[in-house]
């Protein structure tokens, strides 16, 4: 069984967070969410409080869905809506790829690479860990100043004066303490996604206009998605754009569940 916070009534949306993190991302959007779908915040195993996946199998993307999927089916949650950032955007494709989904909200996505992960991803995503890991204790009361917020956390958020001080440290503590980062990086950076048919279910991706991790011309090679995605952008937000704009993060996964929106861009 998975870690998970659940909150809300109505139709079930999970979600699904990046690597490094704990369903805590989503706590700026949870309130907003829980107020129109019965919404499952699950911690992916190896993070949060869900135990990694046992030594002798690689957590790779399709692993840590199948994961997902079981925990669904120990809930008796049929056909959920399903939002996913970075990792959590993979593993929501691979989920869908198993079994039904009502609809996928992708903020990030990764895995929509060429061939292997590139190497200004790895190396940013492992400095971020590292200073996780070795400097969260000097870091955490700088938090409270913007300044710092900026310096510590503008590589993932758009917008770091906007990330609450609290919600920064839960962030940083989440990452350097997780055991499933460095077994779930090994296994995702040799894979990459690519559709190899359509997805019986809608899908709608939104990048940050200001996502430094995944670089335009390297990470987000939107061929490899499923035909008839829809690609939009969520303007000054960064790779984790939840607590950069929660009302715009929330508007776009509650828009992506109905398929109706005024812009878009519909991939052939």
């Amino acid at each position: 069984m998975l870690a998970y916070t659940r909150r809300g009534t109505g139709t079930p949306l999970v979600l699904l967070h990046g690597i490094g993190a704990s369903h805590r991302a989503w706590a700026p959007v949870m309130p907003a969410l829980a107020e129109r779908f019965d919404v499952i915040a699950v911690d992916l195993p190896g993070f949060g409080g869900s135990d990694p996946v046992p030594p002798k199998i690689e957590p790779t993307p399709a692993v840590l869905a199948a994961s997902v999927a079981s925990f669904l089916d120990e809930l008796g949650i049929s056909t959920p809506h399903v939002a996913g950032n970075s990792l959590g955007g993979w593993v929501a494709l691979e989920l869908a790829a198993l079994r039904p989904v009502a609809s996928l909200a992708l903020l990030s996505p990764a895995g929509l690479w060429r061939d292997r992960t590139p190497v200004y991803t790895r190396v940013s995503l492992r400095i971020m860990r590292w200073l996780a890991r070795h400097c969260s204790r000097p870091l955490s009361p700088l938090l409270t100043y913007r300044l710092a917020r900026i310096v510590v956390l503008g590589q993932v958020h758009g917008r770091p004066t906007r990330v609450d001080p609290d919600h920064a440290r839960t962030e940083i503590r989440d990452l350097g303490t997780c055991p499933g980062f460095e077994a779930t990086m090994k296994a995702a950076q040799i894979r990459h996604y690519r559709a190899e048919s359509s997805l019986d279910t809608r899908v709608t991706v939104a990048f940050g206009s200001r996502d430094l991790v995944l670089l335009a011309h390297q990470s987000r090679h939107l061929e490899q998605l499923p035909p008839g995605t829809r690609v939009e952008s969520l303007p000054r937000c960064g790779h984790v754009p939840m607590p950069d704009d929660p009302d715009a993060v929330a508007a776009f996964i509650a828009v992506a569940t109905t398929g109706h929106v005024t812009r878009h861009d519909i991939r052939a």
